[in-house]
């Protein structure tokens, strides 16, 4: 679906909200259930900012980031995560190769993490040199080999998953390091309809297969637009009154935070949020972001930017539990 940028306000809202439609469409065509994953996956793309799916093995995470890269015609590539992986099996390096005429020059292989959507499988079981290969891409948007800086094409966004049950030799990220996510998203189990239509479609000799309906240009052109969707100062207040009282030993804060918080959600938490508000009332066809959006997204913007403390810990009391306090008051 074109976006035509000189066409009327009017029409390109329609073209916006068709292509919506039709992005919804094609992957329920493949994704049983998890209409709030694939939501919440949409708002991190929209919003050019990186996700962390957690989930056991066999709930569908990569057949969410492929289907989602084929619809939206993006350029897809993806790295399972190793121990012995090396930054330059991510990044690409620079090969010795012989000319026709015998002479030898040194060329650029790039590596898979040139594409526009980056699937980063079990990105906790590689070393942190290999994961800062990564998440220094992820931020700056270009990598350094041989000391020449190459760009990477927009639209690049990470989906990286965690397996949460398997923790023996793996790397779990650092506080810091999570904090590059823009969205940290659990996947929980189907429910048994769902779980009964997965198997209905995946057991036979035919599968629906997504059509692509977009191209890298018109992904652009969505981000672009997700900025004009207006966020009302109330909206503002509201995230900044919940990032601050999350934040211990503070004006705002409750005496469940300064019980149970040892660090507080930052700024960029604020501003994720804000950005997040924006692409989720675009998602859903309204004219401006309200205080529902900043509900919605609340958990996925702050489940990694909360911290709890040994007191939450001793008593059972988890980040979700946290952010729902918070929420509430």
């Amino acid at each position: 679906m074109t976006t035509d940028s000189s066409a009327p306000p009017e029409k390109q809202w329609e073209q916006i909200q068709q292509s919506i439609t039709d992005i919804r469409n094609q992957t329920a065509r493949v994704i049983v259930g998890q209409d709030r994953i694939v939501e919440e996956m949409l708002v991190s793309l929209l919003c050019k900012g990186h996700c962390l799916l957690t989930g056991v093995p066999g709930l569908a995470k990569t057949l969410l980031v492929s289907t989602l890269g084929r619809i939206l015609g993006l350029k897809f590539s993806r790295i399972q995560f190793t121990p012995d992986l090396m930054p330059t099996d991510i990044v690409g390096s620079e090969i010795l190769q012989t000319d026709q005429t015998g002479g030898r020059d040194f060329k650029f292989v790039p590596g898979p993490i040139f594409s526009n959507l980056l699937l980063a499988d079990e990105i906790n079981r590689t070393p942190p040199k290999t994961q800062a290969a990564l998440l220094e891409a992820m931020q700056e948007k270009q990598v350094t080999v041989s000391g020449e800086t190459r760009q990477l094409e927009e639209p690049f966004i990470v989906f990286a998953t965690q397996n949460p049950i398997e923790q023996e030799g793996t790397y779990p990220l650092p506080e810091a390091q999570l904090d590059r996510f823009f969205f940290n998203l659990h996947i929980d189990y189907p429910s048994m309809a769902d779980e009964e239509k997965i198997i209905q479609r995946t057991t036979g000799r035919e599968s629906d297969e997504p059509e692509a309906i977009l191209n890298a240009a018109e992904v652009l052109k969505l981000q672009d637009a997700t900025l004009d969707v207006p966020l009302p100062e109330n909206v503002v207040k509201y995230i900044l009154r919940i990032t601050h009282r999350s934040r211990p030993n503070t004006d705002l804060s409750s005496d469940f935070t300064n019980n149970y918080v040892d660090y507080g959600a930052g700024p960029r938490a604020s501003q994720c949020m804000a950005r997040a508000c924006r692409a989720l009332a675009l998602l859903r066809g309204r004219s401006a972001a309200s205080e529902e959006e900043v509900r919605d997204v609340a958990l996925p913007v702050l489940r990694h930017r909360v911290i709890p403390n040994y007191n939450a810990t001793g008593e059972g009391i988890s980040v979700n539990d946290i952010i729902d306090q918070l929420l509430k008051e």
